[in-house]
């Protein structure tokens, strides 16, 4: 496990313009204009919006990041499922009474659903729901959006304090790495539990959004054995939305979000995959490992 910052509060860590300067000055997230609230044990911010394994390409390890100009993946999920023409609104007052209101439901953009609390399944909240309005301002129908990144194991907090300190080419943190085992764990499970809570909304028409980093995607799919059958948006189904960060981006403008894909599959799918793994190892793998060892 090894890995670099590559993304430092939204900038590439070379960039010394005095807009990526004052984001790091003022220790600032430029996609929401707060300061970053990821902070290591030690209280120093982190501000590593994206970090780079060695062996493989940028990973988005922030939520946040995926909010990049002005949330515009939701956006991109409300005009992909109710037309070119919707439009994101914040608050039901702002409706227009065209039929392309879309109010969203959210934290820190828009309100937050008070939804009923669960003792025994707490997770069925989504990030995002996104509600188109008719004309005359009632629900017509939603979508459910989670967004994902991808946690840290391990600690980089050295590297990050040589970039506070302006130090350009800081050591690669050799003890830190993506915490992978989290898309069996945690993402897989969640999704398919959310998708049958939202399958039972008859106004959920074309089911659960999952945006994601491309690499966050591409693991999920060698997971899940890559063979999903494909499908339109419907209630039940689970579509996955993937971007990455742009290459090229000038100096003083922070780093964009590109669309990569998009694939939409069913719930069932998804479950049927992760609980018959088609990508195993050869049979006998134990017992070749066991012997190895007893044979020195």
């Amino acid at each position: 496990m090894a890995l670099k910052v590559a993304d430092f509060f939204g900038y590439s860590p070379s960039d010394l313009s005095s807009s990526a300067m004052d984001a790091r000055a003022l220790r600032k997230c430029p996609f929401i204009e707060k300061t970053c609230s990821k902070k290591f044990k030690s209280g120093i911010v982190s501000g590593a919006c994206a970090v780079r394994p060695i062996t493989s390409g940028v990973v988005i390890c922030c939520p946040i990041r995926m909010y990049a100009g002005n949330y515009c993946i939701l956006r991109d999920v409300a005009q992909a499922c109710f037309g070119t023409d919707s439009r994101l609104i914040h608050d039901y007052s702002e409706r227009t009474g065209d039929g392309h209101d879309v109010i969203v439901f959210g934290k820190r953009w828009g309100k937050e659903l008070r939804l009923p609390s669960r003792a025994t399944h707490g997770g069925y909240f989504v990030d995002w729901i996104l509600a188109l309005l008719d004309q005359s301002g009632k629900l017509k129908e939603f979508v459910a959006v989670e967004v994902q990144t991808m946690d840290t194991s391990g600690t980089y907090e050295a590297q990050v304090k040589a970039l506070h300190s302006g130090n350009l080419n800081p050591p690669i943190s050799s003890k830190a790495g993506i915490n992978w085992e989290n898309v069996s764990k945690r993402i897989l499970p969640q999704l398919i539990y959310k998708g049958h809570v939202l399958r039972r909304e008859p106004l959920c028409t074309k089911g659960m959004f999952f945006v994601c980093p491309k690499p966050v995607h591409e693991r999920i799919i060698t997971r899940l054995g890559g063979n999903l059958q494909e499908y339109h948006p419907q209630p039940g189904a689970l579509t996955f939305r993937w971007y990455d960060l742009a290459e090229g981006t000038s100096k003083g403008t922070a780093l964009s979000l590109e669309f990569k894909g998009q694939r939409t599959t069913t719930i069932d799918q998804v479950a049927n995959a992760f609980t018959s793994p088609q990508n195993l190892p050869d049979a006998g793998v134990y017992e070749k490992a066991i012997i190895a060892v007893l044979n020195g």
